[in-house]
């Protein structure tokens, strides 16, 4: 408004806008005319009317006009330009993706051609080596073999007589139906992963990909881009600035191990992935105490044979069943062959690696216990922790050494021919979990409250060793799938794999991979590790299988809902997973959920 008014107020002076002078002169100089401060030099009315401005030939208006028109059109044509170089920009660099991601896998089936190549010369070899075998034995059959002289006649008599009993069998009559049945199951099963591996086809092509970039660096500089393979299974090579897909073609020199070294831990994992359909119920462990409303189990554990697996919870008992008796026999109600009872809730148990009949436990007042199975008695009780222990744990290396952690921050280390801890470390935050290397008793590691794993080297406990960063949320569980290999389970709803190896400073920021796909936000949920694969509960009262190659869910078994007094299917949102646990290094597993449903499952 004041702009306004200071422009009118101008205009009473006969000052004009500047732009206006610039633009439209003869306009300016109208208006000038116009607003002369005399009242006689200004216009008549007729003098208006007959102007030149006024009556400015018509054809000059038509041609400002055209020439408005034009430059709006210029102006039009240059903002399209502009939206088709953006569209073209755009593209151009999704075909330089795309370029590069057919050139890697372009090299990638190349490498595996020429291992497969390998190893079917390999398989020829063999073949020969089979045809020489027959060879000889069909020698043996041969009478002319078996000529008898002198003095060892009897001896060659007998050696000739175990020969003829050798018979090699005829092609026609028995090869070929053994043939038949394991080409036909071999078919079956190929037909069966074939179909699994279309079916999950977006989530491995991702899994591929992010596997391949893991190993490519960018380098910055130019390196070879091939085009994709012909039917000779070659490319051209074609040199590119800055890409960082298709390493594996840059140098020929550098790429022999680079080409190949994704291939077998890939390759490994897709088997794995590949080798199981479902998983099956083989036996629901039937107790006779439903109707108790505490029956959440805790903790899951299989002793060092794998014969018996315990069971531990908030009804402040531990108890211990026989496996394969579980798994033969179709009962009513399944009876524990031991039961011992606690005074307080129990958090979790361990089973000693090496003496058979020792297993730990610890509750939620604090106490950690150590029992003789066979006697169902204590054989040791330390009070040292002021409040509730998540997590105990025996080192396989060391049977005698024993790690307790805390809501006290305290993880307590003990030797279960002593009294009292041998060593104590303290930390800021709750301690949810501890875990020892399968190797060593040297080392632990530690899930912790303040969404971090800490791994420590128990000779120098003042500062972690290596410190692991990437949940968002409490860390509720690691565990070693080897001695440099971690996996931890967080209440962000993510299971997350780490390479200690790569510990080059003291903090890893970066996981090998990122687990996803059950839902874990408030509950302890379980997690075990099996020959590479991952088992975790979700609140979503179904049973995850992870491989650790790949980050979406294997398989998954949801548990049924069941009314303990009707036994009709409920729907209870509220009901979780609460412990799983491997059975060894087998495709066998057990699962409780949070209303003490504990069921024996198995990948098929």
């Amino acid at each position: 408004m004041e702009e306004k008014l200071r422009t009118m107020s101008n205009l009473r002076h006969r000052v004009l806008p500047p732009q206006l002078l610039l633009k439209y002169p003869k306009e300016a100089s109208f208006c000038l005319w116009l607003l002369h401060p005399q009242p006689s030099p200004r216009p008549k009315m007729s003098e208006v009317l007959q102007s030149e401005f006024l009556n400015e030939p018509r054809c000059n208006l038509e041609d400002r006009e055209a020439a408005i028109k034009l430059r709006e059109e210029i102006e039009e044509h240059e903002l399209l330009l502009e939206f088709l170089l953006n569209i073209q920009q755009r593209k151009q660099e999704v075909a330089n993706r795309l370029h590069d991601t057919i050139c890697c896998l372009s090299a990638d089936i190349e490498e595996v051609l020429k291992q497969q190549k390998i190893l079917k010369k390999k398989g020829n070899l063999y073949l020969d080596l089979n045809r020489d075998d027959h060879s000889a034995l069909e020698k043996l059959d041969d009478p002319s073999f078996h000529l008898i002289r002198d003095e060892d006649s009897a001896n060659l008599a007998s050696r000739k007589r175990f020969r003829s009993g050798i018979q090699i069998p005829n092609d026609e009559e028995f090869s070929e139906p053994v043939d038949e049945a394991q080409k036909s199951e071999n078919q079956e099963r190929l037909l069966s992963r074939s179909s699994r591996l279309m079916k999950n086809f977006k989530k491995l092509e991702s899994a591929y990909f992010s596997t391949r970039c893991k190993l490519i660096k960018p380098t910055g500089k130019p390196v070879a881009r091939c085009s994709p393979i012909s039917s000779g299974g070659r490319g051209s090579i074609v040199m590119t600035e800055g890409s960082s897909v298709d390493n594996l073609a840059s140098k020929e020199g550098h790429g022999a191990s680079q080409k190949s070294e994704w291939i077998s831990p890939f390759l490994e994992g897709l088997c794995k992935y590949l080798s199981f359909s479902k998983l099956k119920v083989r036996a629901d462990l039937k107790q006779g105490d439903l109707l108790n409303s505490s029956n959440l189990v805790c903790s899951l554990g299989f002793d060092r044979d794998r014969e018996f697996f315990a069971t531990a919870g908030v009804n402040r008992k531990i108890k211990i069943f026989e496996c394969d008796m579980i798994l033969n026999e179709d009962r009513d109600i399944h009876y524990p062959v031991i039961e011992m009872a606690s005074r307080s809730k129990l958090s979790s148990i361990c089973w000693n690696g090496y003496i058979k009949n020792q297993i730990a436990s610890s509750d939620f007042e604090g106490v950690v216990q150590v029992w003789d199975v066979t006697r169902s008695q204590v054989l040791m009780e330390m009070r040292e922790h002021e409040r509730r222990v998540w997590s105990v744990d025996f080192s396989l290396a060391d049977p005698t050494r024993l790690a307790s952690g805390s809501d006290d921050g305290a993880i307590k280390l003990w030797n279960i021919n002593q009294v009292g801890s041998i060593g104590t470390i303290k930390t800021k935050a709750n301690v949810c979990s501890v875990q020892f290397p399968p190797d060593s008793a040297r080392s632990l590691a530690i899930g912790s409250a303040d969404h971090r794993i800490y791994c420590y080297d128990l000779r120098n406990t003042r500062v972690p060793l290596c410190t692991l960063i990437g949940h968002n949320k409490t860390v509720s569980y690691v565990k070693f799938i080897d001695s440099m290999t971690l996996v931890s389970a967080s209440t962000d709803n993510t299971l997350k794999l780490w390479d200690l190896s790569a510990c080059t400073s003291r903090v890893i920021d970066s996981p090998l991979q990122t687990f996803t796909g059950h839902t874990n936000i408030k509950n302890f949920v379980g997690l075990s590790v099996s020959d590479g694969y991952i088992v975790t509960g979700s609140e979503t009262n179904e049973v995850f299988i992870y491989h650790k190659a790949f980050p979406m869910p294997v398989l998954s078994f949801k548990f049924g809902s069941t009314d303990p007094l009707s036994g009709h299917e409920v729907d209870d949102a509220s009901q979780f997973i609460s412990s799983v646990c491997w059975r060894g290094q087998s495709s066998t597993l057990v699962a409780a959920n949070s209303t003490g449903n504990i069921k024996l499952l198995e990948m098929v």
